[in-house]
């Protein structure tokens, strides 16, 4: 056959993988991503990178990815399915990156002293904060505790009253 290789990205719709048992889905993405090869690529011989399975199997059996996308590549009647690595996001991502540094740069060299101002005072903050609330916590706490004792002895004395009745019925039916 011929010695060139055909490199194509697809994303892959998984979403009828659903329709399947719930104990069977991760297996069956993995049939549905080895159809979809055989389809474009008119190859019966798919192979499937680890990577891949990885991908589909990462969240268990029961809750596969509902789209995938993946680089396939024939090479003499071999189809080899592997993860696409996107290149623009890692060259907008570094830019970005870069970006963000410069600016950081930048901004220490006009103000030193003030970033380093503002973290004591959020610091302060907090310590500030922690304390009133563990204060709030523990006056709250007793005034729960005195309303339960005050509730349980008016039951006590709610009983012995309705037994007293009963024992003076008793005596009027005899």
């Amino acid at each position: 056959m011929s010695t060139e290789s055909i490199e194509r990205i697809y994303t892959i719709n998984l979403g009828k993988v659903l329709l399947s048992p719930n104990n069977q889905r991760a297996k069956r993405a993995i049939n549905m991503i080895r159809e979809f090869a055989t389809k474009h690529m008119k190859s019966e011989n798919v192979k499937i990178e680890e990577e891949i399975s990885h991908l589909v199997w990462a969240r268990g059996i029961r809750h596969p990815p509902r789209k995938i996308r993946v680089k396939i590549t024939k090479d003499d009647g071999n189809v080899i399915v592997s993860k696409y690595q996107e290149e623009k996001k890692a060259e907008e991502t570094s830019k970005k990156s870069d970006k963000k540094s410069d600016d950081k740069k930048k901004g220490d060299k006009k103000s030193n002293d003030k970033p380093k101002k503002e973290e004591k005072k959020v610091e302060e903050k907090k310590t500030e904060e922690k304390p009133k609330l563990e204060e709030k916590k523990s006056e709250e706490k007793p005034k729960k505790e005195e309303k339960k004792p005050e509730e349980k002895p008016k039951k006590a004395e709610e009983k012995p009253k309705q037994e007293e009745k009963k024992s003076e019925k008793k005596p009027k039916k005899e």
